[in-house]
């Protein structure tokens, strides 16, 4: 038979505002018999109890069950009934349980194995995503640039000539220009991609235009779009579903990075093409080479290929340069009139609208 233990107490049973005094007594199992002279035994669940203060002999507690239910019990209670009570809560329940250090050892691994996860979740995922997804993803980006895409007669020709070139396949991918004067050209989701008129003005040949174009048509037939926007915005792109709160601006993918693997498969895809349609690629070479020397010259390009996405650009010119087939003679991609014609579309266009970064 267990010991019973008899402890002074007083408490208020949430009922009355009358102080009760008695005894709590406690014989080993899960309850407490509260016991005032000449009055029935109220019974009180331990597990029903809840810290609420410590006074400087007194530990005071409540009820789970009645809100204005007061217990004052002395701090020094025997070990068995004490490991039975509740205690003050110092930085939640579960880190009281286990401690603070196994709480922060847990903390720390569940934090690298998510970190790890968003790393690499986008990797596996990116490719799985349904095209039919991507496509309405892409449409959605498109449609936000609103009047913003420029387009002409000769200049939607020219384009559609030089896609063709390097990119034949049954499913072409679909090519645009943006009215932004900005150096870059971004591939989207769903088989798109755009050209910015400042990168177009800042070629000096359809060759250089060819190379780049290759290269985001590249991204698309490696699927490699969705796993940067995945890298990029989390997996909250797809969550979020694909309204135009995402797809307000296209031009927000302009700063999308993917992974020097990627790129340098894009380029390796963009070499492949222009080989098969024969097309020149030492104009893709001019092009880095010439961005080179506007951005600080080859020792800068270094330093920035450490810590860019993409490789520098002199290993990139280097590997376009040497793809040429020795002494070989390329028939030019387009016509000049035609090349004039792709660098006029945005002029040329009287209703485009300029797009505004801000």
């Amino acid at each position: 038979m267990n010991e019973t233990y008899r402890l002074r107490a007083h408490w208020y049973d949430g009922h009355s505002a009358i102080r009760r005094e008695g005894t709590a007594e406690w014989d080993g199992r899960n309850t407490l018999s509260l016991v005032e002279d000449g009055e029935p035994a109220a019974q009180v669940a331990l597990d029903s109890l809840t810290f609420r203060e410590r006074r400087r002999h007194e530990i005071v507690y409540g009820s789970a069950r009645e809100p204005d239910f007061r217990l004052v019990l002395p701090a020094d209670t025997p070990p068995g009934l004490s490991a039975k009570l509740p205690h003050k809560s110092e930085y939640g329940a579960w880190v009281d349980r286990i401690g603070l250090g196994k709480a922060a050892a847990a903390f720390a691994l569940v934090s690298a194995a998510a970190v790890a996860l968003f790393m690499t979740a986008p990797g596996w995922l990116g490719p799985m995503i349904p095209q039919a997804w991507e496509r309405r993803l892409g449409d959605a980006m498109i449609g936000d640039l609103g009047n913003r895409l420029c387009s002409t007669p000769e200049g939607d020709a020219a384009l559609a000539k030089l896609l063709g070139e390097v990119d034949p396949a049954d499913e072409p991918v679909r090519a645009g220009v943006a009215n932004a004067d900005m150096v870059n050209a971004v591939a989207l989701p769903g088989g798109q991609v755009l050209l910015f008129d400042g990168l177009i003005q800042q070629a000096e040949s359809p060759e250089e235009l060819a190379g780049v174009l290759a290269h985001e048509v590249g991204h698309v037939r490696e699927r490699h779009v969705m796993t940067a926007l995945l890298r990029q915005f989390g997996l909250s792109v797809l969550a979020s579903g694909f309204g135009s709160g995402f797809g307000e601006s296209a031009l927000a993918v302009a700063s999308m990075s993917y992974s020097r693997d990627a790129e340098r498969e894009a380029d390796e895809y963009a070499r492949e093409r222009m080989a098969e349609s024969d097309i020149s690629p030492v104009g893709a070479a001019q092009f880095f080479e010439r961005m080179i020397e506007e951005n600080g010259g080859e020792d800068m390009d270094r330093v920035a290929g450490w810590i860019a996405t993409h490789p520098s650009g002199g290993e990139r010119a280097r590997a376009f340069r040497e793809s040429a087939r020795e002494g070989a003679t390329y028939p030019p991609v387009l016509s000049d009139a035609e090349f004039e014609a792709l660098q006029a579309m945005c002029e040329a266009d009287e209703d485009v609208e300029d797009f505004s970064f801000f």
